[in-house]
């Protein structure tokens, strides 16, 4: 269960990192809300993805009936983990956590869950990696689909603190180098693991 959190971690700061209107609506209320504008922020976000991740485990029926398509669920995940690892280090160079205050939304809680069902790369991600990888973890069972969902939540409630109380305090939250090198080591990560998972959909076909 401590592999399937620290995957959940892992994955999750992967998408935390990536700059988007979660990022910039926390960035544009932390100089006045405080360090604790980002768990807040957080607080909404994690609101929608709980309901998400409801959807997924009710809509499972059995989870016995779930080792008949193993093959396909680790096939969807590895080739969305590839397309979002290509995504991210193609867009490292480019990629600042910089907010506009025109953007800002004045309950962050509200923002956090706004500006997470307006992202279209949110659903993207719910929708193929975040889906793929829950049901892969609930094919063991539920508390370590849950351990996955701790871990996303961990990352993200990490990184968006890091981001408020360094922009609370007038610092940047990153050298755009060190930004740029971080996003590609994610994209990296990414690229492998959906390597491993295509690799291991495979190995499931030939073993039937």
């Amino acid at each position: 269960m401590l592999q399937t959190f620290l995957l959940g971690l892992i994955i999750g700061l992967t998408g935390a990192l990536v700059p988007g209107p979660t990022l910039v609506a926390t960035i544009n209320s932390s100089a006045r809300g405080g360090w604790s504008t980002g768990p807040r922020v957080m607080a909404g976000h994690a609101v929608v993805e709980a309901a998400i991740f409801l959807l997924i485990i009710i809509g499972l029926g059995s989870v016995n009936a779930l080792q008949e398509y193993t093959a396909f669920i680790a096939a969807v995940g590895g080739i969305a983990l590839l397309v979002f690892g290509f995504l991210t280090i193609r867009g490292a160079g480019n990629a600042m956590p910089e907010g506009k205050t025109e953007q800002a939304v004045t309950n962050p809680y509200l923002a956090g869950a706004l500006t997470s069902v307006s992202n279209p790369y949110f659903w993207m991600w719910w929708f193929s990696v975040g889906s793929a990888l829950v049901l892969a973890a609930a094919q063991k069972a539920f508390p370590f689909a849950l351990a996955f969902l701790i871990g996303h939540w961990s990352a993200d409630f990490g990184w968006y603190t890091i981001v408020s109380t360094s922009v609370h305090q007038g610092r940047r939250v990153f050298d755009e180098r060190v930004y740029a090198w971080i996003l590609r080591g994610c994209g990296a990560f990414l690229l492998v693991f959906g390597a491993y998972y295509l690799a291991t959909a495979f190995a499931w076909i030939s073993a039937c």
